[in-house]
């Protein structure tokens, strides 16, 4: 009785150590797959664009096992508090606010924002301008905190997506909306679907509301951040981070 006790209790040890390690080994990260070219889905399902090629990559460099996670955007944060998974990968700007939530790694890209409206549109971007103007803009982004803060007059309309936004905009229910600059070039204006639309003004700058830099969110207080800095300093010296851009992209994206 004794010598089964000591074999039971030798096998659940073994479990709980190689088990432990398993799950130490996979990074879970939540990802959107709603947001071309960062993060959007392939025909087949599979998900791929800069964001996922991102994560994968800084999961290699960590030599862990990259387990991507999808989630809606206004859910990320509760459900990276949640535990649902380990760290957001998903064009998350740095903003004070989300600091009061959940800690970030150093910024792996930086792009500016910008209206699109229709080409040859004459909208003033000023408080009286737009006032019950129809602006379209992604909920629970830093968009939403920049109209909100400039435009309190405007008829603004919030989405899940982007891909709606974008719908919504084709399809004359909105007369604006506002954007990463480089994922409404390649995700809209681009494309057939963006034919007929321009950017409307210049760059935005609002630190407070637009944030500091895109990083990646994990848990408040968890030393991941850390680990997964000096991954992104990794890649971007060892030319990994450099072949992803170029992937994608024709310029820089990482910023000054």
């Amino acid at each position: 009785m004794k010598l089964k006790k000591t074999l039971i209790a030798s096998v659940v040890s073994a479990v709980a150590l190689f088990g432990g390690q398993a799950m130490a080994d996979t990074l879970r990260i939540g990802v959107e797959g709603a947001y071309a070219p960062f993060s959007m889905k392939e025909a087949d399902g599979t998900l791929s664009g800069f964001d996922i090629d991102i994560a994968n990559a800084l999961c290699a460099e960590l030599k862990r096992e990259c387990e991507l996670v999808e989630q809606e955007w206004d859910g990320m944060i509760p459900a990276l508090i949640a535990n649902k998974y380990d760290a957001i990968v998903a064009s998350m700007s740095i903003t004070e606010d989300r600091k009061k939530k959940v800690d970030f790694t150093e910024k792996y890209y930086a792009t500016p924002t910008r209206f699109i409206a229709k080409e040859g549109a004459t909208f003033e971007l000023t408080r009286e301008g737009t006032k019950g103007v129809k602006i379209g803009l992604l909920r629970g982004t830093t968009m939403q905190c920049y109209v909100e803060k400039h435009f309190p007059e405007a008829d603004i309309k919030l989405y899940n997506t982007q891909e709606d936004v974008f719908a919504d905009l084709v399809a004359g229910r909105l007369d604006m909306q506002i954007n990463n600059t480089l994922q409404a070039i390649d995700g809209f204006l681009n494309t057939p679907q963006g034919k007929g639309f321009a950017f409307l003004g210049d760059d935005l700058d609002d630190v407070a509301c637009l944030g500091e830099g895109t990083g990646i969110a994990v848990r408040k207080g968890d030393p991941l951040a850390g680990e997964l800095s000096a991954a992104i300093k990794a890649i971007r010296a060892n030319g990994t981070y450099q072949a992803i851009n170029d992937k994608y992209f024709d310029i820089d994206i990482y910023g000054k």
